[in-house]
């Protein structure tokens, strides 16, 4: 249980003009690690003030959530950031208090202050995997998730709307989301670290030898980056709330699937494999509207 009395984490510039990188966690309350990955940068950031162009700023997600250690209070906070709700201003359950409260925190850094605007969300999964991007294919999105060591899938926030990065992506700022791991592992914890330093570097022109050492967990990334493959989603096995679902233990995310496979029940039937690809995000908890997804890899242009 994390106790979250403060919205922003951390900010840090060291005085040269430049973009801002938002970098959030904890937007799901059971999905901590990034919020101590952020506390370990800003420790660093803090101790040793490299040179950066621009600001940094971290905050935390959904406040009350992440108190009591659970996905949501009343509703998904990544599934509220749709246009008509941020037009209708309504503000009828904690998630939305909470998202405005982010919106205002995020306005409060005025865009004409930054010569450009990026984002990093940190997530985590309740089934154990690989790091991983998800990327919306607007804007610059995709060629900038391309500058990072790990596996990239796109189309997940056109898909399922109200994320925060679908938000963000359509109101100008450039970035993606960035699954660290299973919710309660160390590991996540030390890739939402690496990927921080990574966007760091990148968005704000961080040169890492001028830390006092170049963090472990970034080297653990780039390690990954021969091994990176492109996704694209191909079906969403979705739930309603009162459906009953139970995956079939064992699946991690890009697991190869094939067709006849027994994958989970669903309401009391099986559901069977159609496709010869892989499974993402199969659902290992009790809160969620996706029982799991089907990707397939994009094929790499030669």
């Amino acid at each position: 249980m994390l106790e979250t009395q403060k919205r922003i984490i951390g900010e840090y510039s060291s005085g040269k003009a430049g973009p801002i990188l938002y970098i959030s966690a904890g937007i799901h309350g059971n999905e901590p690690s990034g919020v101590y990955a952020l506390d370990r940068v800003f420790k660093t950031l803090e101790d040793e003030k490299p040179l950066i162009s621009g600001k940094v700023l971290g905050i935390r997600g959904n406040l009350k959530a992440l108190s009591n250690d659970v996905r949501f209070i009343d509703e998904d906070l990544n599934r509220t950031w749709t246009v008509e709700n941020i037009a209708a201003g309504m503000k009828d359950s904690n998630e939305k208090k909470e998202m405005f409260a982010i919106i205002d925190t995020l306005n409060s850094h005025s865009e004409g202050e930054f010569s450009q605007r990026y984002f990093l969300d940190c997530h985590t999964t309740s089934a154990d995997s690989p790091p991983y991007i998800s990327v919306q294919e607007v804007g610059n999105n995709d060629s900038w998730a391309h500058r990072f060591p790990v596996h990239i899938i796109r189309g997940f926030s056109d898909i399922v709307l109200g994320c925060i990065d679908h938000y963000l992506s359509r109101t100008g700022v450039t970035g993606f989301v960035f699954e660290g791991g299973q919710h309660e592992s160390e590991a996540a914890v030390e890739h939402h670290e690496g990927m921080i330093w990574l966007a760091i570097a990148q968005a704000c022109e961080l040169d890492l030898t001028n830390l006092g050492e170049i963090p472990q967990a970034v080297q653990n990334l780039r390690g990954r980056e021969s091994e990176r493959k492109t996704f694209e989603i191909v079906h969403r096995h979705s739930l309603t709330a009162n459906d009953t679902f139970q995956m079939e233990p064992g699946y991690q995310n890009f697991q190869p699937i094939k067709k006849g496979e027994f994958l989970a029940t669903h309401n009391g039937e099986k559901v069977i494999s159609t496709w010869n690809a892989y499974i993402f995000m199969p659902l290992y908890q009790t809160q969620g509207n996706d029982g799991f997804f089907v990707v397939r890899e994009v094929p790499k242009i030669k």
